[in-house]
């Protein structure tokens, strides 16, 4: 199967993801965590993942393995998501010999349908967050709902309402906190005690699906302890 995943300023990219067909064959879920300490966990359809150290912590790296124009997946085994939280920490930077356009883009993919090949984005652009140009930095996070809803076509229809400025910066391990509930999704960083970026009436409406480590085009992309927790 197909999964079209929305990356800024990159266009929309296709990731071959047929292993998802069975991925999604899934029990309900409980609270469960990924420490990310090993591959045994993960599917990676796109890209290619290894266990590493990163400034000092334990890490699954995630990259497209040419620098090039293409996403990277690392779809969570045996998982199906409706409401509550997702908490991870990831580390996004342009990689080396990157597109100029490239900003780290790095997120959590959740939601995923098998059939018809959709899902829900959260992701954020830590180039963009203390750049000098005020308009880029209002781009430093983003939500997208793959196929059909992708960054240029919100930013086109709806300008800044599925983006938000957040301080970022690119290389750092940034903690990512995603709340669901309905068709309604809020982004927290760092333990803020506020969302950085609120989502309403996603596009996918009030559906459940898989989840998964996404990172887009040219970029060097760590997690670590990510933590899922159903809504009681």
């Amino acid at each position: 199967m197909r999964i079209h995943l929305a990356a800024a300023n990159c266009g929309t990219l296709t990731v071959m993801t047929r292993t998802i067909v069975t991925l999604l064959a899934l029990l309900p879920l409980h609270a469960a965590e990924f420490p990310l300490t090993s591959l045994d966990r993960l599917d990676i359809p796109a890209g290619t993942a290894a266990v590493t150290t990163y400034k000092g912590k334990s890490a699954l790296k995630l990259t497209d393995k040419n620098a090039g124009p293409n996403e990277s997946l690392a779809l969570l085994k045996g998982v199906q998501f409706h409401d509550g939280t997702i908490d991870v920490e990831l580390s996004g930077a342009p990689a080396k010999n990157a597109d100029p356009t490239a900003r780290g883009f790095i997120g959590i993919a959740f939601r995923i349908q098998p059939e018809p090949n959709h899902a829900e984005m959260i992701y954020i652009r830590p180039s963009n967050g203390r750049a000098a140009d005020q308009l880029q930095r209002n781009h430093s996070t983003q939500y997208v709902s793959a196929p059909d809803w992708t960054w240029q076509r919100l930013r086109q229809e709806t300008p800044g309402l599925y983006e938000s400025y957040v301080d970022l910066q690119p290389g750092e391990w940034t903690r990512m906190r995603i709340v669901v509930k309905g068709k309604d999704a809020s982004l927290y960083i760092d333990g803020a005690e506020q969302p950085c970026l609120v989502v309403h009436n996603m596009k996918l409406g009030d559906v459940s699906g898989g989840v998964a480590l996404w990172s887009g085009p040219g970029t060097e992309a760590y997690f670590r302890n990510l933590n899922i927790t159903p809504a009681q």
